[in-house]
């Protein structure tokens, strides 16, 4: 790992961060290494910056998506956001995408969870519910007023209005 990109994930505004980057796409690779690390302030940063730059099925986030996937639940709040990130802006194949689902339940239903967390594991389980239908009751009995209470006003809106759309779908079919 550079210590050039070291010192701009501590020392520069999201705006440097991007230029960096840019001016330096040989970074990309260190910057996703280093966000599945467990670098106190550093890691959580760099996964913020890969999800901040990357784009929609990024083919240089491709070779990390296992790797991803494996450290995600052993990570703190924040950090597991900017990893829920990255994977919400890749299509993956049916293996990762139950994993996904697997550990965005788990994060889920940890009630005491940041909500931006609990949110970004909503997201990932709503988006493999868009592929596997079935899946419908399962997500709709994982909202019950214990799991939805617990979040922040803004957040709980969002995920109510996920949830009745999920219902609606249900009572059309």
């Amino acid at each position: 790992m550079s210590d050039t990109l070291r010192s701009v994930l501590i020392r520069r505004r999201k705006s440097e961060m991007v230029e960096f980057m840019s001016n330096h796409p040989e970074s990309f690779d260190q910057a996703i290494k280093l966000a599945l690390e467990n670098e106190e302030n550093l890691s959580w940063r760099a996964a913020w910056l890969v999800a901040g730059i990357m784009k929609k099925n990024d083919p240089r986030v491709q070779p990390f998506i296992q790797k991803i996937i494996n450290v995600l639940p052993n990570r703190d709040d924040g950090h597991q956001r900017e990893l829920l990130k990255i994977l919400l802006k890749i299509d993956l194949d049916e293996d990762f995408e139950s994993l996904l689902f697997d550990i965005s339940v788990t994060l889920w239903e940890q009630v005491r969870k940041q909500s931006s967390v609990r949110y970004y594991a909503f997201q990932g389980m709503m988006k493999v519910v868009e592929k596997y239908p079935e899946l419908k009751n399962e997500i709709i009995s994982l909202t019950q007023p214990h799991f939805v209470n617990a979040l922040s006003p803004g957040i709980r809106k969002g995920v109510y209005k996920s949830i009745n759309e999920l219902k609606s779908l249900n009572e059309t079919r």
